[in-house]
Parts: structure tokens; sequence; C-alpha cells
């Protein structure tokens, strides 16, 4: 599958990885439906033009994603819903009980899952029912599904219960999802990234955020957006890859 002139549906697109990936899509000559809940999509879809759309959708509503996904359909001026870069989620941090005994929130748990993992349910089944009736191209291929995960699905820290097993269900459903989705010519991929320079990064303190930098063998900096938009589009381009988690990390592990 090619960039050029096909469309895809960004969720997280507002921001961070999702922002980057929108825009290197559009300079391949891709069109471009951004997905947040951000006011702040709106003016990232009017930078990148008329090859760009911007809806407001929460990727746990039904409604709303089935309304992106269609938005998507129709900027494609007939060719259909050419793939998904799914970058939209949350973090969070609880430990299971706290330094005065008491035990972690449940509705705080229950809310990484809902956004995290049964969001990204939504939009892959949504997505991968408007692909399955494009025309085939080659190889028989009608789309691409890339999930976003964490490497906090290996390495999770303390504290990351929720994010962890948020982002491992993530990890898990690529393979089942992406052996289903073989008999309609759609493709299922997941990346894991490491520590990157995004909105979420900048909710920790400075010392904390040099100290993860530093703690990557190489290179020893944060991961930039661009980096993942990179390997998107490279999921985009090759056929072969499929079924697949990709850790991007610069080869750290977490402790």
């Amino acid at each position: 599958m090619q960039v050029k002139d096909n469309t895809f549906l960004i969720t997280g697109a507002a921001s961070g990885l999702g922002a980057a990936t929108a825009e290197r899509l559009v300079a391949a000559g891709g069109r471009v439906v951004l997905c947040d809940l951000s006011d702040a999509v709106e003016a990232h879809a009017e930078r990148l033009g008329e090859a760009s759309r911007a809806i407001r959708g929460d990727v746990t509503s039904g409604d709303e994603i089935q309304a992106a996904v269609d938005a998507a359909v129709e900027l494609s001026e007939g060719r259909g819903l050419a793939g998904v870069v799914h970058c939209a989620g949350v973090v969070s941090v609880a430990k299971l009980v706290d330094r005065e005994g008491n035990p972690a929130d449940l509705d705080a748990y229950n809310r990484t899952i809902q956004i995290n993992l049964v969001g990204t349910f939504n939009v892959m089944r949504l997505a991968a029912a408007a692909m399955a009736k494009n025309a085939a191209g080659e190889d028989g291929e009608r789309g691409v599904i890339i999930n976003t995960a964490s490497i906090a699905a290996f390495d999770g820290q303390v504290g990351q219960c929720a994010y962890s097993a948020s982002k491992a269900g993530v990890v898990s459903m690529s393979l089942p999802a992406a052996r289903e989705l073989s008999r309609h010519g759609v493709r299922v991929m997941a990346i894991a990234p490491g520590v990157f320079e995004t909105p979420m990064m900048s909710e920790i303190p400075d010392e904390a955020a040099q100290a993860l930098a530093a703690s990557v063998p190489f290179p020893k900096r944060l991961g930039k957006p661009d980096e993942f938009a990179r390997l998107a589009e490279q999921i985009i381009n090759n056929a072969m890859l499929n079924g697949e988690v990709i850790r991007l990390d610069g080869g750290i592990r977490m402790q």
C-alpha cells in the first residue's frame, strides 16, 4: 500500500505522536481525518490544508468513531478508508496500596482500561468493517491498522498496573486480529514506543524526564514524534509487516 492518494484516520491527532503522523502522511501525498477530543485538532487540520479534516471524537464511543470513519470514507472520494493509526490514549500512575495504606481507586483503573484497551478495540472493529468493503489492491490488500502499545506492556514499573495491563492488551490483540482480518486483506500492527517527547511526558518533572532520557542506551535522548510517524509510514508501505509489535525505544528496558 502507498500513502499517496489514500486516506487514513488518525486518533489522538491533536498533538504528539498522532499529530506528527498526520503531518508525515499528508507530506507523502495522503489524506487524513484527525480525530481527537481536544479543540486543538481543528487548528492542526487547518495547518495541514485541504488534505485533512478534523472531527471531535471519543475513542470509547461507537457513534463518534463511526462518524470519524464515515468522514474518512467521504474524504477518500470513493477509494475508501485505507488505514488507521490509532494513537489516542492516557497515562495513569497509581499504586495498588498507597503510603497511607489505601487501595487504588477502581474507577481510575477502569477509565484507563476503557480508553486504552476498549477504545483500541472500538477503533479496530469499526475501521476494519469499513476497510473490508474496499476494492482489493496489490496482494489483495484492503487496509492496514496500526495501534499504539507501549514498552510498559513488557517492562511495567511500580504504579503502572492499569497502564501496563491496558497496553499489554493492545499487544495481545495484534496477532489474533491480524489472523482474523487476513481474509479481508487487512493487516494489523502495533508500535510500542519507549520514552518520547509528547505532551504526556511533559506531565512528569524535568529531572525524571532527564533520567529517563539518560537511561536510553542509544541514542541517549527521548524519542521524537516524527520517528514514530516514520515507522508508521514504513508499516503502511510494507505489506509483509503484519501481526507484529515493534518496540521503538532505543534499546531501553525499564526497571
